[in-house]
């Protein structure tokens, strides 16, 4: 089995999609986890992408559809979570209301990621590092603050945390905390990024957010854009540079792809 395969394999994900079928599939699979933990809902993170966009209108279906068959109130509660000031916050808002979320939630981040900074540069300087935390050592810091948060807000709603990872990301290593770090559903996580937009095609995903470049722009310092990631995960063909770069990117973050290894 070549890597490629292997891969394939890991992620589960398919070479082509029926985009109906797999939107009933994975509201069934919401429906289900939401049932067997007795829980009231599902919350997700809003954040103006497409991924997220798609998982909050699967949340909404099934929420819907269980309201429907069990005759008793399943909320979906988006969050939005900006640090500071973000001028996108307002599409974020707008996009969730689209979607018909009934619940939506702002909090932000700035202050506890700001305080645990400082803290972290105490903890430095006691070492004798005099530093600031790096621009990624905050970044993660932003990331699990949020899913913190998150896991509150859930805790006390009893609602289960859906996550908007999607394959391509995950094998990219752009995942760890979507993947252990307090997610309890992963409703997008065998889809590469283009089945994902096959999915907000169906569900009718207001335009602005589909076509949000960012989303699909590609990782930062890897060389390997989203979309070369989706065909080579659908089972396509790279030119050779583009294939080693990808695969010794999986290689290099295996650690940040799954639960910390035990023994």
């Amino acid at each position: 089995m070549s890597l490629q395969e292997e891969i394939i394999a890991r992620f589960g994900v398919k070479p082509a999609i029926d985009p109906d079928q797999e939107i009933g599939r994975r509201v069934d699979f919401l429906k289900a986890h939401v049932k067997q933990a007795g829980a009231r809902g599902l919350l997700i993170a809003i954040t103006c992408e497409t991924d997220s966009a798609v998982a909050a209108a699967l949340c909404k279906r099934a929420a819907d559809s269980l309201t429907e068959e069990q005759g008793s109130t399943f909320m979906v509660v988006g969050v939005l979570q900006p640090y500071g000031e973000e001028p996108e916050l307002e599409a974020c808002y707008a996009m969730a209301q689209a979607l018909g979320l009934g619940h939506i939630i702002e909090t932000n981040t700035e202050d506890a990621v700001n305080e645990m900074a400082l803290e972290s540069e105490f903890g430095l300087k006691s070492m004798g590092i005099h530093q600031h935390l790096s621009r990624g050592g905050k970044e993660r810091v932003k990331a699990r603050t949020r899913r913190i948060m998150q896991g509150a807000l859930a805790g006390e709603l009893n609602l289960l945390v859906a996550s908007a990872d999607q394959a391509a990301k995950a094998a990219a290593g752009m995942s760890g905390d979507e993947t252990w770090g307090g997610a309890n559903v992963r409703p997008l996580a065998s889809l590469t990024g283009s089945q994902v937009l096959q999915l907000a095609g169906i569900l009718g995903i207001p335009t602005d957010a589909a076509a949000k470049p960012e989303a699909y722009a590609g990782f930062l310092g890897a060389g390997v854009s989203l979309e070369q990631w989706s065909l080579y995960l659908e089972g396509g063909t790279l030119p050779d540079a583009s294939l080693q770069r990808l695969e010794e990117q999986y290689r290099r973050t295996l650690h940040m792809q799954a639960p910390p290894p035990g023994i």
